[in-house]
């Protein structure tokens, strides 16, 4: 039996106009101008309003090639519900205004097998933007070639846990049909956010926000997982997919693969002038096997 989990997000957070949409994501993916690469098994890419972070996006989506990829895992934070654990979906489809995305009910089971997920019920699955602002983008890439999907919802995971979890996942790296779209945006900067670390070495506000991720940034591609955990321990960096970013650098860490994390592209939602501004951060990288 179908279940759907529906594009809850379509007519706020983007259009759900199938044409519009078409024309935004067409339009970013050209400006981004990145040739398609075999090689990139992986991205990190932001998942705010398409207004804010559409534009960023592309420089993640627009690496992918998708004429030898099947599956495609999507790590998202949790924003609404708690759990100490990674959820998975209950549905057997979602849907996109570009088209549906079935979710690989196979892999799905296997996963579920291992005892170490619970499942999102519908309320919880259709409340999450953070898997959903990736689909119209992988619709899109991936379109004219079959493609299932396995959402992974990441909660509020020790850092035990999410070494546990990037072990259970790591064999899926080593299968090149398998694909990983990791949602995270970086610094939520702003009394409204409870953070407003501002180091004046760097001058503006804006720019000592940019200091501050580039270096959150630049962890993360030396795949040093410990060291990403001390830096948001010293900073409180409030980069909200943390622990997707950590389960996948885990996963890069226990698989046979060698795979390298680019950033290729960094912005600011505004830049932050005085102590009443506020602005979210959004970078987008591509994880690429080495030759």
């Amino acid at each position: 039996m179908e279940r759907v989990r529906k594009a809850s997000h379509a007519g706020s957070w983007y259009t759900s106009n199938a044409n519009k949409l078409e024309e935004e994501l067409d339009g970013w993916l050209r400006e981004s101008s990145l040739a398609k690469s075999p090689n990139v098994r992986g991205v990190i890419a932001p998942h705010a309003g398409y207004s804010y972070s559409g534009r960023a996006a592309a420089y993640a989506f627009g690496n992918i090639d998708p004429t030898n990829i099947s599956r495609v895992f999507l790590l998202g934070p949790s924003h609404h519900f708690y759990t100490p654990k990674c959820a998975l979906t209950g549905t057997t489809v979602y849907s996109t205004p570009l088209g549906d995305l079935p979710i690989d009910l196979e892999v799905n089971e296997e996963l579920w097998a291992t005892g170490k997920f619970e499942t999102m019920d519908l309320r919880v699955d259709e409340a999450e933007h953070s898997m959903e602002m990736h689909l119209p983008y992988l619709a899109k890439v991936f379109h004219g070639h079959p493609v299932k999907i396995v959402p992974i919802l990441v909660g509020a995971v020790s850092s035990e846990t999410e070494a546990m979890y990037g072990k259970l996942l790591a064999k899926y790296v080593d299968d090149p049909k398998n694909f990983f779209s990791v949602s995270s945006d970086f610094c939520h900067w702003g009394a409204r956010f409870n953070y407003t670390h501002y180091d004046k070495k760097h001058g503006a506000i804006y720019k000592s926000i940019e200091a501050l991720d580039r270096m959150g940034m630049d962890i993360i591609e030396t795949g040093d997982v410990d060291t990403f955990k001390q830096y948001l321990q010293e900073f409180e960096n409030t980069v909200c997919g943390r622990h997707p970013i950590s389960v996948f650098l885990h996963m890069l860490k226990n698989c046979s693969t060698k795979i390298t994390i680019n950033f290729l592209r960094y912005e600011q939602s505004s830049q932050c002038r005085s102590m009443r501004d506020s602005s979210v951060s959004y970078a987008s990288a591509a994880a690429k096997a080495d030759d």
